[in-house]
């Protein structure tokens, strides 16, 4: 908000997958982790909210623990095989928000499993939307529909 809008080209040579001895892979596009002894860590580091992004992809049968830092809210989406975490199912194409904690323990099935797994540092800010403006207080909400209308909206 009230940022010039800013965009970053990752190319995937810069996201490698991670082998690690579980036979879980993992590909980090943003934040750190650390599973079985290795620190992994993705091309996008230092925002503010130190967003964590993982592509992680579990054998069949196989199950990982990986920490989530407990300052963070989490969720994971599920878009291959389907996933247990603590003893609560999650198929295929669907997405778990993460209770509180500092990990997550993932078990797949039969087919293994492929997931996103996603947090970030939540900023407590108060939330004023209109319509698909979402700002802290009505002045700036009031302010960006004027920028909008006079054509001088940041972007």
């Amino acid at each position: 908000k009230m940022k010039p809008a800013a965009y970053q080209d990752i190319p995937s040579a810069k996201m490698p997958w991670a082998e690690l001895a579980s036979g879980t892979a993992i590909k980090m596009i943003a934040g750190e982790l650390e599973a079985e002894g290795h620190v992994l860590r993705g091309p996008i580091q230092g925002l503010s909210t130190a967003p964590l992004y993982a592509d992680v992809r579990l054998p069949a049968n196989s199950t990982i623990t990986l920490p989530v830092a407990d300052t963070h809210n989490a969720f994971l989406y599920v878009f291959e095989g389907s996933l247990g975490i603590d003893d609560k199912q999650v198929p295929q194409h669907s997405a778990a928000v993460l209770a509180d904690g500092d990990a997550v323990t993932l078990q797949s099935g039969a087919e293994g499993a492929r997931l996103l797994l996603l947090a970030g540092r939540p900023i407590k800010e108060p939330i004023v939307q209109y319509g698909p403006f979402v700002m802290n207080t009505p002045e700036e909400i009031n302010q960006a529909l004027r920028d909008y209308r006079d054509g001088t909206l940041a972007g």
